[in-house]
């Protein structure tokens, strides 16, 4: 069931990226992003009381925030160094966050099986390729510190959701969206809007905001639920659902490498639910 609910939690968020990465390309990032962190909160603060999850605790609040924060600034980083032109190499630096949670809970205890731990690494091979890494001309520095940020920052609010959700996962993941809410408040006042975002806007907004927090949700409770460091790596496939729906719906072209990468991510899965 854990590894279900982490492939789920894949898909929802190759799905909201995908849908965010749309509605980005006609308005500011940080509107969108901040807009669909307002509707995430609202999603998950209802649906907080109807599963009867209300027990706030200092740890999970901490954690929750902690990991918020971080994740927000992963995102800065992302959508600066994606705004560098060189999406070849921050996309598949930044799916590398997988590997901070993973070794914390490699350190912690955690022990897998030789399958599992194969699996594993061929997943994150996977998720990397599928994200059309390009290396050929050259790496610059600036766009190379910032996909490191944002894998860090990525990696950083992994480890510190995982912490939470071991107790309470939906109010971790509210707790999260408090404190993202602050930033996207102060922003809104800063540039007195929502860049332009409207009415018409909603529907995709709104599908956004839900996709990434039911995507946290699921990741919570398949660390809640079955071994953390399984649970982040496939979760950290979301890349492979993001190309996917480029590939079906918008008929982008695909490298020989994001072939590979979705047949490694698919053999990874394979070993890890055989094992």
């Amino acid at each position: 069931m854990a590894s279900l609910l982490a492939l789920l939690s894949a898909a929802l968020w190759g799905s909201s990226d995908f849908e965010g990465g749309r509605i980005s390309k006609k308005y500011p990032a940080i509107s969108v992003l901040g807009s669909t962190q307002l509707i995430s909160l609202i999603f998950g603060g209802a649906l907080v009381f109807i599963v009867g999850e209300t027990h706030l605790t200092a740890k999970i609040f901490l954690s929750g925030a902690a990991a918020g924060i971080c994740g927000y600034l992963g995102l800065v980083c992302l959508y600066a160094g994606l705004s560098t032109g060189k999406m070849g190499v921050v996309s598949p630096i930044s799916s590398l966050s997988t590997l901070l949670p993973m070794s914390f809970a490699l350190i912690g205890g955690e022990r897998l099986s030789a399958g599992s731990a194969t699996g594993c690494a061929l997943a994150i091979v996977g998720a990397f390729l599928t994200s059309g890494p390009e290396f050929s001309q050259g790496v610059s520095l600036k766009p190379l510190l910032l996909a490191t940020g944002a894998a860090f920052g990525f990696g950083t609010a992994l480890s510190f959701m995982a912490i939470g959700a071991a107790e309470a996962p939906i109010l971790t993941m509210v707790c999260m969206r408090i404190a993202t809410a602050f930033v996207t408040i102060a922003v809104a006042i800063k540039k007195r809007g929502f860049g332009g975002l409207g009415k018409k806007n909603l529907p995709s907004l709104i599908f956004v905001g839900v996709a990434d927090f039911a995507a946290n949700a699921c990741l919570g409770l398949a660390v809640h639920t079955g071994p953390v460091a399984i649970a982040m790596v496939l979760g950290a496939l979301f890349p492979v659902f993001t190309v996917l729906l480029a590939f079906f719906v918008l008929h982008e072209r695909l490298h020989k490498a994001q072939y590979l990468g979705g047949i490694l991510a698919v053999a990874g899965v394979a070993l890890i639910s055989a094992f």
